[in-house]
């Protein structure tokens, strides 16, 4: 176990990490105190829970009126309501898996859009997750107040409150600036931007790491000189991660040796299996109407106690009178055989194995061992099953024996706190569209003659060049700066646009070194577009003499990209009077360019990005 060190900010704090599943979420926290040792805590109980204890979960549910579209109740109240509920139509719509509405790339995943249930009317998922945040955020300080030495002056400093929050390895910038609106939105912070810093954000994966790490499951493995891999199995995704660990100066530092993946294949889809098999069991019988029920009732049971196809199995779901022979029903519970449960358990623990097979084969060092966390993974026959699997190619599944519902709210707190990876690899190839004199010996430069324009110095110039700033398979460091030099030219100053702005793109073809965007262009996404104030720096510009005698203007900048934690520093510089001046983009949150680095999931819309210059 690796230890954890004093808190060395100046300001007492509270960290608040938020879990929010596809089907249940969790909570922890930690009081950081100035030069003592942080302590990971559960929250154990929330808002109209009513059976409680150290594996507590809520599940992910939020009611509306039908009437107004008011939110009436979240979580653990939300099941209360429906189960007190007496009557055949609901006044409420009920939204549960909301949080796979969240998801990158709808397009490409349409087959789930249609395995999931629809969101309500004229309500966004922004909205939806805000009214989840806020009982969560609600429940954690009730749970504090009730439990904490000195709670009172603990909750109410409001400004020194911080959260992380987590999310699948597949999301990227966009789902994490719909997080932070709805985080404004849920009054977990202001709508200001020294607010909104302190919004934090890890992946499931990493999370989990961070779990196994402060538990001690991960030295053996890594004191061999191997890498460990993580699954964290969920309610909607399962999220797979490989790391290996360095040591210096005595201090272990956690490194990516390939990329993290995340595939679409938790729990969820067990219980839609289940549905779509009883729908055709049931469709000529009294008991169709009852399958959304009898499903549930198997999520809630029948499935966690799943072990062996050997056993049948029995959803229990009706009343003793309840019964047709023909159908496998007697007593109101309907029979299953375990070979037939587990047909619906196949897709997704064939494609988790398929899934760590390939990361093990990509990873830079060797890996035996895997360990297995998250909410699904209480399933034994999830994990007996993958363990089976994996064991023939030379893989040892391990389960913590812990409370895996809480592992990734306690690895986000660990995030913040312990810090332990500090390098990532770069998923694709990142850069700027730019040109490049033509040259007509060349012959690529000859097939792209209609792209051929005169600049403003008089020299003739081929388009559809791709600059790349950060090529893919790059090890980054958190303190690794990634800079290209580019340029603008204009007849006059007043011709350079201000602002100015450069579109970085990400390249997610195969070629190892891209150099033109009309090559896979489909493979080319705007992550985001940098806005510079060039206003003061153009008026310097001295005038040059271009081909054919002509004058011009030459704007010289190089782009610089800096990786943080979860976030991006992006910065210009030029020289003036021969000193390098750079130019730092303060208040900026480029979550779009920085998260999709991480996950490499391609983001469907465009976004620009007001910057201030400030000296640095």
């Amino acid at each position: 176990m690796e230890p954890t060190q004093p808190y060395n900010g100046v300001k007492r704090k509270l960290l608040i990490g938020l879990d929010i599943g596809t089907t249940c979420s969790g909570a922890s926290y930690s009081v950081l105190e100035p030069g003592r040792v942080p302590e990971i805590k559960p929250v154990t109980r929330f808002a109209d829970q009513e059976h409680v204890g150290g594996d507590s979960k809520v599940p992910s549910i939020v009611l509306y009126s039908r009437e107004d579209g008011r939110c009436l109740a979240a979580g653990a109240k939300a099941t209360k309501m429906e189960d007190s509920f007496e009557g055949n139509a609901p006044p409420w719509y009920k939204v549960e898996w909301f949080k796979l509405h969240m998801r990158p790339n709808p397009g490409l995943t349409s087959y789930i859009t249609k395995n999931i249930p629809p969101l309500p009317p004229k309500k966004t998922i922004v909205e939806i997750f805000a009214d989840f945040l806020r009982y969560l955020n609600t429940s954690v300080v009730d749970y504090i107040r009730e439990t904490h030495y000195n709670s009172v002056n603990l909750v109410s400093l409001e400004y020194e409150r911080e959260f992380v929050l987590t999310h699948p390895n597949g999301w990227e910038g966009a789902q994490q600036s719909q997080l932070r609106e709805a985080a404004v939105m849920a009054s977990l912070i202001p709508d200001t931007d020294d607010a909104k810093s302190r919004i934090h954000f890890v992946t499931e994966g990493e999370a989990g790491l961070h779990f196994c790490i402060r538990r001690g499951l991960t030295l053996q493995s890594l004191n061999n000189g191997e890498g460990i891999l993580v699954i964290d199995a969920g309610g909607g995704t399962v999220d797979m991660s490989a790391y290996g660990r360095r040591i210096l100066a005595g201090k272990s530092l956690y490194h990516e040796i390939c990329e993290p993946q995340c595939i679409f294949k938790g729990s969820v889809f067990v219980t839609r299996n289940a549905t779509e098999y009883l729908k055709d069991r049931l469709c000529e019988s009294s008991f169709l109407n009852d399958v959304p029920y009898i499903a549930s009732c198997f999520d809630r049971t029948t499935k966690l106690r799943f072990s062996s196809i050997e056993e049948p199995q029995y959803i229990k779901f009706g009343r003793p009178s309840d019964r047709n022979e023909e159908l496998g029903i007697l007593s109101g519970q309907i029979k299953l055989t375990g070979t037939r449960v587990a047909s619906f358990f196949q897709p997704c623990t064939e494609a988790i194995t398929e899934s760590v097979l390939v990361l093990a084969e990509k990873a830079k060092k060797k890996i035996s061992t895997v360990f297995l966390i998250g909410g699904f993974s209480a399933s034994n026959f999830l994990y007996r099953t993958l363990k089976d699997s994996l064991s023939k190619e030379g893989l040892e599944l391990y389960r913590p024996d812990s409370h895996l519902n809480k592992a990734v709210a306690d690895g986000a707190i660990s995030f913040y706190i312990d810090h332990f990876v500090r390098a990532r690899y770069s998923k694709y190839t990142y850069g700027i569209a730019s040109y490049i004199p033509y040259d007509i010996t060349n012959v690529e430069h000859r097939q792209r003659l209609s792209t051929v324009f005169t600049d403003s110095d008089g020299v003739d110039n081929v388009q559809h060049v791709f600059v790349p700033i950060l090529y893919k398979g790059t090890e980054v460091m958190e303190v690794t700066e990634f800079r290209e030099q580019f340029f603008r030219k204009a007849e006059a100053r007043d011709d350079f646009p201000d602002p100015m702005t450069d579109d970085i793109l990400c390249y997610r073809g195969l070629n190892e070194n891209p150099r033109w965007t009309d090559i896979d262009s489909e493979m080319y996404t705007t992550l985001c577009t940098v806005v510079s104030d060039v206003s003061k720096l153009k008026q310097n510009l001295r005038r040059k003499r271009g081909r054919d005698g002509r004058f011009y203007y030459c704007l010289d900048y190089d782009i610089i990209l800096q990786f943080g934690l979860t976030e991006l520093k992006a910065q210009t510089c030029w020289r003036e009077h021969g000193q390098e001046q750079r130019y730092l983009f303060f208040d900026i949150f480029l979550y779009v360019f920085i998260e999709t680095f991480y996950t490499g999931a391609p983001p469907k819309f465009f976004m620009v990005l007001a910057t201030k210059m400030i000296p640095t």
